[in-house]
C-alpha cells in the first residue's frame, strides 16, 4: 500500500480519475476541483496524489494552495501513510475538506491541532419544487466580474472558508463557463449562485449568497432554484449541494426546494 504524490496534474492517472468518478456523488469536489486544475484556474503549486493498493488505485487526494487538502471518499486505513508522504515533503497543510469520518481520521494522525471546523451536510435533489419570490433571474457575464468578486469574498469571510484565497481567477472561469446566476428584484441584483457543469452527470450548487441586509425575502430560495434548472438545463442527472450545519435556516430552505441528505462533511482548519 503507497501513496504517489506529483506536482504535475497531467501525470494524475486515468484510473484515479475512475476511481473518483465510481462516486461522483461523495467525490463531488475533488472531481470539479480536478476539472479547474487542467483548466488553469489554481495556479502553481499544486500536489496529486493516488493511492495504489494491490496493484489497483484506491483513493486520490488534490490540494491547490491556500485551499484545504481535498479528499473524497479515501480508505480511512490510508491516511496514516499520507500524513507522512506530506509530512516528508514538508507540504504546508492549512485544513482538510472531506467526508466526516475522513476529516475526521485525517485530523487525528496530522501533527498540527484543528483550530476551526465547520460542519456541513451534502444534499441531493430529488424533484424541484417551485418557489414563490418574486422578481427573475440572469446569468452573470464578463462585466460582472468585480463585483461577483466582492460578494465570493463576502462569502468566504462570513462563511470562514477559503479566506486568503483570491477568488478572482475561480470567478472568471465560472463566469466564462455561465456557471454563476444572479436573482434580481426590483431592478437589481439581490442574490447570487453558483452550479458546475456537469461532470458524469453530476453538478453540484455552491455557493449561494445574499447580502446580509437583503435576508429574509426568499431570495436565497430563488436563486438556488435557478441555479438548480441550470444545471439540470446543462444535462446534470445528479443536483448536490452543501449546507452549513449551523445554519438551520439555509438547511430548511433547501429542503424545501427538494433537496435530502446524503452524508456529512467537515472542513477542518490547523494551526
Amino acid at each position: 500500500m503507497t501513496w504517489v504524490l506529483s506536482d504535475d496534474v497531467t501525470a494524475f492517472p486515468g484510473d484515479a480519475e475512475d476511481w473518483l468518478l465510481r462516486d461522483p456523488v461523495r467525490n463531488t469536489v475533488p472531481l470539479t476541483v480536478l476539472r479547474g486544475l487542467r483548466s488553469g484556474v489554481f495556479g502553481d503549486g499544486i500536489l496529486c496524489g493516488w493511492f495504489v493498493e494491490d496493484d489497483e488505485i484506491a483513493g486520490a487526494m488534490l490540494h491547490t494552495p491556500p485551499y484545504p487538502l481535498l479528499l473524497g471518499a479515501v480508505p480511512v486505513g490510508a491516511l496514516g501513510s499520507l500524513a507522512r508522504e506530506l509530512i516528508a515533503l514538508d507540504r504546508a497543510i492549512p485544513g482538510i475538506s472531506a467526508p466526516l469520518e475522513v476529516a475526521d481520521a485525517f485530523t487525528r494522525v496530522w501533527w498540527r491541532p484543528e483550530t476551526f471546523r465547520r460542519s456541513e451536510r451534502l444534499y441531493r435533489l430529488t424533484t424541484l419544487a417551485p418557489h414563490g419570490t418574486p422578481g427573475f433571474s440572469r446569468t452573470a457575464t464578463a462585466a460582472d466580474r468585480d463585483h461577483l468578486v466582492s460578494w465570493f469574498r463576502a462569502f468566504q469571510t462570513e462563511a470562514h472558508v477559503d479566506r486568503d484565497a483570491d477568488p478572482t481567477p475561480l470567478v472568471s472561469a465560472r463566469t466564462n463557463r455561465e456557471e454563476l446566476v444572479y436573482w434580481y428584484d426590483g431592478g437589481s441584483p439581490v442574490s447570487m449562485a453558483a452550479f458546475s457543469q456537469p461532470i458524469a452527470g453530476m453538478s453540484r450548487i455552491g455557493p449561494v449568497y445574499t447580502p446580509p441586509e437583503l435576508r429574509g425575502r426568499g431570495y436565497g430560495s430563488a436563486v438556488t432554484h435557478a441555479a438548480t434548472a441550470a444545471a439540470q438545463a446543462a444535462g446534470a442527472s445528479e443536483v448536490l449541494l452543501f449546507t452549513d450545519l449551523s445554519n438551520p435556516t439555509s438547511n430548511s430552505i433547501y429542503q424545501k426546494l427538494g433537496y435530502v441528505p446524503v452524508g456529512d462533511y467537515a472542513s477542518v482548519s490547523f494551526a
